[in-house]
């Protein structure tokens, strides 16, 4: 009798209830949503609904009965409707039966979650206890304001599953094994070994800063390889340079998803020409996809200023803000990590560190890590290819290659390099009789060991983007900012809509895939209702937005605490991650204005003359000689 107390007490807690059987002959609502907002507008898709019906459905609240208006056809969907108030609403069917309950919330609680997640991380420096604020607030929300049961579906519905995703398990796996693979390779000797033999190019700060960044155009092809690969890659010698952690981490951030936007072989172009083409045949164009997104090129300012921002930074060997004063720490104290700093990858593990007597030989890191980077081109290509197999016998060399690439498998493929890489590092080690087998794979387990932080923080990080989705913080966003955008200012407003929307949700391909379909129309038919604007305009309005999406969406992003490509930049680099993103973020920000006082704003009014790219450059590049401080 006591314990049926009790679990009658947890269930009356919790709101569990037990479950009902509708009745198959009602119609159902075939686009419910987890959560409503109150003030956005909706339209509801019903199936099992009678042709002949048009208004037998009501939205019903305690102070509120809205008819339902269905449009003739196969599709039954109702007109917008705004819901006036947050509570419990329901759909119910002329006779008063319930069709579909409903829980809307104010708008604004939908930025609540991600909003907590940055401030906390910000304040605190702990970002695992942040991240799990974010998602226990989402669910609080989501499941109707109940403390207790929030807190285990936070546990079971979002965190452990956010890694259910086949494509976040593959980032996991990979990262997890090349960490091991960097462990075998730092216990046999060979990341002291690349150490040496790039010394030899690199022997000081600036020119070690040089080769970082270098190495992140060369990987060009994928933004996760990019990280992953520069930053453990080079994290040796910076350190022997006394470089900080957090310039690494930046020189990595700096040169992944910004190359990889714009490339026109990489991982990223497929899912980009993908929204354009969509966007394109809903709105009945047949323009071709691949060069519109060639042509927009130029105008995403965003990304080419900050390849451009980390040369200038890298090659002057001058920093301001928080870098400059990381730097100033490394440099005459000899840390390049804080004392205070939680690096995310344990990179003083006992397990990895090089055995003694063991030889510094540098093919045996440069070997695994060719492995690596061979494994995954070939990988995407191939996969790539067999995705394209219909493509028509006239398409052009580089819009055939980029297609292939656009069409690969990133996922499958790295952790086709990671795991052949460790094969490879495990056979040198034990070949060259450096490690035996049993070291060997102490030293991998090792390495694997190190990335765990890492593994957990990436966990969370999807953990509150999928929660970000649910609660619709990008959908308010837009909905909060809508009627703020003319035909001029569409690029301008596009690239801060998009930076505020990826900052908020960690995501720069949602974020693209939310504004796509939004912002082309908007871009291609307000300067046609506009006679005032030449024709010529009209085109770099519509390039110009385009570019905005890409580049607001890799702004955005690059500054956010809850991305994951912010969080492997430290977790590749062995930085702190709220250090990360402290020093980080200024040089982001001071970039952003650049593109947007000579970027987006100019080509909004049809200054497109190309020289604006240049000016915007010699602004920086002054601005990093005359205002930044060699440490």
């Amino acid at each position: 009798m006591f314990r049926v107390k009790y679990f009658l007490l947890f269930i009356l807690l919790t709101g569990s209830a037990i479950p009902s059987f509708a009745d198959s002959t009602l119609p159902t609502l075939q686009n419910a949503k987890v959560v409503y907002l109150s003030g956005n507008e909706y339209t509801f898709a019903f199936t099992n609904m009678p042709d002949s019906a048009t208004s037998d459905l009501f939205l019903q609240h305690e102070n509120h009965k809205i008819p339902l208006v269905l449009k003739a056809g196969p599709k039954r969907i109702t007109q917008k409707i705004k819901l006036p108030a947050s509570g419990h609403w329901k759909i119910v069917n002329a006779a008063g039966q319930t069709i579909q309950k409903i829980w809307a919330v104010p708008g604004w609680f939908s930025l609540l979650p991600p909003l907590l997640a940055i401030i906390l991380a910000l304040l605190t420096r702990q970002v695992l206890v942040s991240l799990f604020a974010g998602i226990y607030i989402g669910t609080f929300i989501i499941y109707g304001y109940n403390p207790i049961e929030s807190f285990f579906l936070a546990l079971s519905e979002y965190i452990a599953k956010s890694p259910a995703n086949p494509d976040n398990m593959a980032i996991l796996i990979f990262s997890l094994t090349l960490g091991g693979m960097v462990g075998v390779v730092s216990k046999s000797g060979g990341t002291q070994g690349i150490v040496e033999k790039l010394s030899h190019y690199a022997s000081d700060s600036r020119k070690g800063q040089i080769v970082t960044w270098a190495m992140g155009i060369l990987i060009f092809f994928d933004d996760y390889a990019n990280t992953l690969i520069v930053g453990n890659t080079m994290r040796p010698l910076t350190d022997k340079l006394k470089i900080s952690r957090e310039k690494l981490s930046y020189l990595v951030d700096a040169t992944a998803a910004p190359i990889a936007t714009i490339a026109v072989i990489s991982t990223w172009i497929g899912y980009q020409l993908s929204l354009i083409a969509h966007a394109f045949t809903s709105m009945g164009l047949h323009e071709n996809a691949y060069l519109t997104f060639i042509k927009a090129i130029p105008y995403a300012s965003y990304p080419i200023l900050t390849l451009l921002f980390g040369l200038f930074i890298a090659y002057t060997a001058r920093d301001f803000g928080p870098m400059l004063l990381a730097e100033r720490r490394a440099k005459h104290e000899g840390k390049v990590i804080a004392d205070d700093a939680t690096p995310l990858a344990d990179t003083s593990n006992a397990e990895i560190d090089p055995k003694a007597g063991s030889p510094l030989r540098w093919y045996n890191a440069f070997i695994p890590v060719a492995v690596v980077v061979l494994t995954t081109l070939i990988g995407i290509y191939i996969t790539g290819s067999n995705a394209t197999k219909d493509l028509g016998p006239n398409v052009g060399f580089v819009h055939h290659i980029s297609a292939v690439f656009g069409n690969g498998d990133p996922f499958r493929t790295l952790i086709w390099g990671a795991f052949l890489g460790s094969f490879v590092a495990i056979i040198l080690a034990i070949s060259q009789r450096i490690l035996t087998l049993h070291e060997s794979i102490s030293s991998w387990v090792g390495g694997v060991k190190s990335m765990v932080m890492a593994a957990l923080i990436l966990t969370m990080a999807w953990a509150i983007g999928n929660i970000c989705r649910d609660v619709q913080t990008a959908e308010y966003v837009i909905h909060v900012t809508s009627g703020l955008i003319s035909a001029h200012w569409v690029p301008a407003l596009t690239f801060v809509i998009a930076g505020v929307i990826a900052f908020s949700t960690g995501s720069s391909w949602a974020t693209m895939a939310i504004l796509t379909p939004i912002v082309i129309p908007m871009a291609h038919a307000l300067p046609l209702a506009d006679a005032t604007i030449p024709l010529a305009e009209k085109s770099v309005i519509l390039l110009s937005s385009i570019a905005a999406i890409l580049a607001g969406a890799t702004f955005g992003d690059h500054c956010s605490p809850i991305s994951d490509t912010t969080i492997m930049s430290s977790m590749a680099s062995g930085s702190d991650h709220i250090d990360h993103v402290r020093t980080q973020m200024p040089y982001a920000l001071v970039v952003a204005g650049a593109s947007l006082v000579f970027g987006f704003i100019p080509a909004g009014f049809g200054l497109s003359g190309g020289y604006e790219l240049f000016i915007a450059a010699a602004v920086l590049f002054l601005l990093v000689r005359f205002y930044g401080k060699k440490a």
